[in-house]
């Protein structure tokens, strides 16, 4: 199987297909844990639309790199929020780095290890979630920091655990275990640390059982209500944290 252009072209991502098309997507720095940035934010709205595009990709995983997912954030490279161009063009790629990935059209796995406490709704598009005994959930950009929590991370809590669960953990956010994720129904394993993504791979495996067509309508059938409140909330909402990110710079200009 020849070897897709796009698999050189992002360096916080570290692509890896076997010869059936099971697709691991590692997100990593220098090969460790990522520290989201603006450079990723430019970068991901490309990598998840080329995934969604290549029909070679029969399963994809998404997964992070030492030990984690995403645990922190490099607020500072995103440059002056307040400034209208700037957010711009963050609302603008925010809302088509979630459309590309809900517009993946084969079974998705999200296999966490560690922590998943920036952009966790990346990987709660997966249709199934796999988690380290250790993992834990949670959303250090938003309302703890001080502004709107309007990114789609809303859309896809309250799509998997209801609007007022939802609500209460963003408006307190602190770390949701594994173990607590899979008692509301969000993660379906938590398996030994270290082991999330052999056990994604197995489950990918055993996927390939179905026919393709199968495989691909279902994924298509089961995102279909996600994406309808992506389009509808996610591009309002980023409108709102946009306002909200301007009243906190001009908060630390007035300090």
């Amino acid at each position: 199987m020849t070897t897709p252009a796009y698999f050189t072209r992002f360096p916080s991502i570290r692509f890896d297909r076997d010869a059936e098309g099971i697709l691991t997507m590692a997100l990593h720095k220098d090969g460790g844990p990522l520290t989201f940035g603006a450079a990723e934010h430019e970068a991901f709205v490309d990598a998840f639309y080329e995934v969604a595009r290549d029909r070679a990709n029969s399963v994809v995983i998404l997964t992070g790199a030492g030990g984690d997912f995403i645990p922190a954030i490099d607020f500072a490279s995103f440059g002056d929020v307040s400034d209208p161009d700037v957010w711009s063009k963050v609302h603008d790629e925010g809302t088509q780095i979630l459309e590309n990935i809900a517009n993946i059209r084969v079974p998705m796995i999200f296999a966490l290890e560690g922590r998943a406490h920036v952009h966790a709704e990346y990987g709660l598009l997966a249709n199934l979630i796999v988690a380290g005994a250790g993992a834990s959930f949670d959303d250090l950009p938003h309302f703890a920091g001080g502004i709107v929590p309007g990114d789609g991370v809303h859309t896809l809590w309250s799509h998997l655990v209801g609007p007022g669960r939802a609500q209460a953990m963003l408006l307190d956010p602190k770390p949701l275990s594994a173990q607590a994720a899979q008692a509301l129904g969000v993660v379906a394993e938590v398996v030994p640390d270290g082991t999330a993504l052999a056990r994604a791979k197995q489950i990918a495996r055993s996927w390939l059982t179905r026919p393709a067509v199968t495989r691909r309508n279902t994924r298509i059938h089961f995102i279909q209500p996600i994406k309808e409140r992506l389009v509808r909330e996610v591009g309002y909402g980023l409108a709102l944290e946009g306002a909200s990110a301007a009243a906190l710079v001009k908060s630390f200009r007035a300090a």
